[in-house]
């Protein structure tokens, strides 16, 4: 959830109705929400991840919530690791950390950033910040920041500490950061056509550059995101997303300078077809997810990028269908389920007449214990109208 809000609404309700929603996801069972951090453009307006989720937190139980992403150029790294610290602990351990260099230019313009060197500031700020999380007192001393004897307060809530992962979209940067620290590996624009196609060798740059520092990379870290909105027809999604889907269009293209569709066509038919979105039926979503764990060789999870395409009352529903319907067909859960009913199908036909053999033989023993020849017709007439199908 950048988050994305149009202009025209009212940013304190916006923010309330992000709550509503993280409320609505916790109780669906969703396990993740990643929030980010913008300055600019008017639509993405949490400047500080880390008080949404403080925030937020308070009004879950189980969900977890990432920062994604802290734009760390823009920040002392000790600052942020002490927020981080402090909110692990706010969260009670159901916190991830999520960095990124900032993906709008006119943040790093606001505050005087060089926007060719964001990507040098992340990967110097990673690890003053990966060395205080895990309880180290660190000297360090850069252009930009000064660390002397820094140590945080306390240490993380949980023994293992707290999970840490790095953006990434199409340059190698996020992925080889990844690899050296041993992080999880957010892959932002997965679904774009740029970002589906590096996705398998961006994985094996992460693989490389962890091999050449000692760690490890887990497919379980990897978190790839891409946008839909499903509904139960096809028609029905895309009447849901007329609502909001070409002003978002529009402010990327106009905005944050990345026109996600050509001019003179129809955005929404576009970017289905091209496989960057979903607005269809949970199927299309399941197809979605499937393709991405076929280029991906396999990955941990997929993070929803809300779009606020459609009005609050059909998102909900959205998230709700994929939920019910789309997540339990990724993880499989119902296999036992149908091969259960699976079986009673095909020996449909034996089963029945076992049930029918048993109450006939009921009715049979009760008859000649009581000697009553007439009952044996009452009995036939309520078996044959609950098995009509076993009845001679």
């Amino acid at each position: 959830m950048p988050p994305m809000h149009p202009t025209n609404e009212d940013p304190t309700l916006a923010i309330h109705r992000d709550f509503e929603l993280m409320e609505l996801l916790d109780d669906l069972d969703y396990h993740e929400a990643w929030i980010g951090e913008h300055h600019s453009g008017g639509w993405e307006i949490h400047g500080s991840p880390e008080l949404f989720i403080a925030a937020a937190a308070q009004r879950t139980r189980n969900i977890r919530f990432g920062t994604g992403v802290v734009s760390t150029p823009y920040h002392h790294p000790y600052m942020v690791a002490e927020r981080i610290r402090n909110l692990d602990h706010i969260t009670r351990g159901r916190l991830m950390f999520g960095m990124g260099p900032g993906s709008l230019p006119s943040d790093a313009h606001m505050l005087g950033v060089d926007t060719a060197k964001v990507r040098d500031l992340l990967e110097e700020s990673i690890d003053p910040i990966a060395r205080l999380l895990n309880g180290e007192t660190v000297t360090q001393k850069s252009d930009w920041f000064t660390l002397q004897d820094a140590r945080l307060h306390f240490l993380s809530y949980k023994e293992d500490g707290v999970e840490m992962a790095v953006a990434s979209q199409v340059s190698p940067t996020g992925a080889r950061l990844a690899g050296k620290y041993g992080m999880g590996l957010l892959s932002l624009g997965a679904t774009s056509i740029a970002g589906f196609n590096a996705l398998a060798s961006n994985w094996a740059i992460a693989e490389e550059s962890a091999r050449d520092h000692g760690k490890t990379m887990n497919r379980a870290g990897w978190r790839l995101v891409g946008p839909m909105h499903i509904a139960e027809t096809r028609e029905q999604a895309r009447k849901d997303v007329e609502w909001g889907f070409h002003r978002w269009v529009d402010y990327y293209r106009h905005v944050a300078t990345l026109p996600l569709a050509p001019d003179g066509v129809d955005p929404i038919q576009a970017m289905v077809d091209s496989g960057f979105a979903v607005v269809g039926t949970p199927e299309d979503a399941v197809e979605q997810i499937e393709r991405l764990i076929e280029v991906s060789g396999g990955f941990g999870a997929f993070l929803h990028l809300s779009g606020n395409w459609a009005d609050t009352a059909p998102t909900k529903r959205s998230y709700e269908l994929f939920a019910r319907y789309v997540a339990p067909m990724i993880n499989r859960v119902n296999v036992n389920r149908v091969e259960s009913e699976a079986f009673l199908r095909a020996n449909h036909g034996q089963f029945a007449a076992a049930m029918k053999s048993a109450v006939g033989a009921k009715i049979d023993q009760y008859m000649a214990e009581k000697g009553q020849d007439n009952v044996a017709p009452v009995f036939q007439e309520v078996f044959s109208k609950i098995h009509p199908e076993a009845a001679e």
